[in-house]
Order: C-alpha cells, then structure tokens, then sequence
C-alpha cells in the first residue's frame, strides 16, 4: 500500500507500520514524489493547492484522506466518489481550548488595549469584565467544547452548550434555543464546523441579541460570521471580539477590524503548536493500522461535512 504524508518527520511519527505499506513525503501537493495514481491513503497537507481537483482525478487508487485538520469545509464537493474523508478531530482540541481561554481572559482583561495605550497613569486600576463566574454559551459541543469546559471549570462559569441535535442527557440544547440564550451570555465562543446550516449563523440578528458588553469569541471559522455585521456591532462599541479566523481570510492590511480597540485579533493560529505534528501523526498512524486491518475508520466526514 502506497501512503503519502506530508512531513517528513511524520514517517516515524505515524509509529510502527504493517508490513507492505510505503510511505512517501508530498510537502505541498506539487513536488510530488511519484505517480499519484498508486496512492491509497494520503494525509494531505494544510495548502489549498494539494486538494485541486486535477491531482485528486489522478489519484486513481485514493481510497482514504485523512486531515491534518478538525475541519473539513474546504474538502466537501471535492472528493471523488468512493473515497474516505476523516478529519482530525481530537488532534486539536487541547491547543484551541488553550487559544479560547487565552484569548477570552486577554480579551475581558483588555489586555491589547492596555498594551496599545503606551501610558501607565490612565490605565491604573481601570476595572475590567473578568471570566470569574462569567455565562458562557458554546456554540458547538464537540470534542474541542468538552476541552473548553474543562479548562473554564475553575473560574466557576456558568457554560450553556447549543449544537446542531439537543443532547438532553448531555445537557446539550438545539440551535433553535439560541434566541433565548444569547441575551444571557456574557461570552459566546463559535466552535461550530462551516457546513450550509452554519454559514451565516452570526448575523445581525444573533449579534443584537447579545447583551451590552458581551465578547464574542470565534474559534470556528470566519464564514460562521457576518463580518459586514460583526463591523457595525463593534464599531458601536456595545460588543467585542476575540477572532481567530475572519472572512475574507487572510484579513487584508487595510480591513476595519485590525483598527477597532475592541477587537483581539489572531491570524488562524488556534491549533498551530509545538506539539501539533506528534498529535496529528499518531491520529494518522491509528487511521492508518485500522484501514489495513479492515477495521472501521472513524472521524468519517459525511456529505454535509461533519
């Protein structure tokens, strides 16, 4: 079985193999190692180039695609029929459960306007919003949700989760509740997949609903949110943001969010860490030995894209 990756270091990364199974280093989805009709199982880098639908109608022989990433949006419509798209979910829970209590606490504490300010005297002793005892609602209850709440547990928050199906037994409410919920959150974190129900999800609508002084936190992906809403909500000053991906990404120079001091700002580096491609081999090795033993692959993308 032929397997390209897309790291070299990934070769002893993915752990010991069945025998019979090469595996070949394709870094960008350009320079490719050899012919790609051969491959079977590819682990497809994170550059949108590697999935053009030219070099996917010559992989002939792809069977699976195994995503480095937890999303999958940029892949729905592409993969050709009979082929297995797993994402990684799992791999990325810990560094963006990090980034949002990270980005949550700098954003209530305003720590990029204290940096901003250059002067001591006018910043002392100004009171900030704190995460303490705060009303969180996760827009999405997977497996990055649990590693969220988790993390804020110690502050004694108060989360509320909303997902696509209620899970009652969970404690889990359907997207429908949103209406009710948003006036009582003081954050609101989006961990929602991009799929057709999603696109749009943040609108005005869900914007005004949120009561005066509440951030909103998006660790999903930019087209969740209205950004032409999202720019006239916080250029009211009534909302704030902590934004790890936008729409249109990347965020050109001259955009108005890089302007407005409500506003933290990171440039889609949620899951970027150390210990990323340690993770992200091992989940790919586990895929891997379960396709060659015959055993069912998990993280399946369906046609919607979760």
């Amino acid at each position: 079985m032929l397997v390209w990756i897309s790291h070299s270091e990934g070769r002893e990364l993915l752990g010991p193999l069945p025998a019979g199974i090469t595996v070949e280093v394709a870094p960008d989805g350009r320079a490719l190692p050899g012919d790609p009709s051969g491959v079977e199982f590819w682990v497809p880098p994170f550059d949108p180039a590697a999935r053009r639908p030219e070099l996917l109608s010559r992989m002939t022989g792809l069977r699976v695609i195994q995503l480095l990433s937890a999303g999958a949006d940029g892949w729905i419509g592409v993969v050709p029929p009979g082929v297995a798209l797993c994402d990684a979910r799992g791999v990325h829970d810990a560094p963006v459960a990090e980034w949002v209590l990270g980005a949550t606490i700098g954003s209530l504490r305003r720590f990029p306007q204290f940096a901003r300010a250059r002067e001591w005297a006018s910043a002392r002793y100004v009171p900030t919003p704190e995460l303490t005892g705060a009303r969180v609602l996760l827009v999405g209850a997977g497996s990055i949700g649990a590693a969220i709440e988790r993390r804020m547990a110690p502050f004694d928050v108060k989360i509320t989760k909303v997902a696509r199906t209620a899970r009652p037994a969970e404690g889990v409410r359907d997207v429908t509740a949103l209406p009710d919920l948003l006036p009582h959150a003081d954050v609101v974190v989006l961990l929602v997949p991009l799929t057709a129900g999603t696109r749009g999800l943040v609108d005005a609508a869900f914007l005004a609903a949120m009561p005066d002084g509440a951030l909103l936190v998006n660790a999903a992906r930019g087209p969740v949110v209205d950004t032409g809403a999202l720019v006239a909500e916080l250029s009211s000053g009534r909302l704030s943001a902590a934004l790890d991906v936008t729409d249109p990404e990347p965020l050109p120079p001259d955009h108005p969010l890089w302007d407005l001091p409500n506003v933290f700002l990171t440039p889609h580096t949620g899951g970027a860490v150390d210990g990323f491609p340690a993770r992200a081999y091992a989940a790919a090795g586990d895929q891997l030995r379960r396709y060659a033993a015959g055993e069912p692959l998990i993280n399946l993308v369906g046609p919607e894209g979760y």
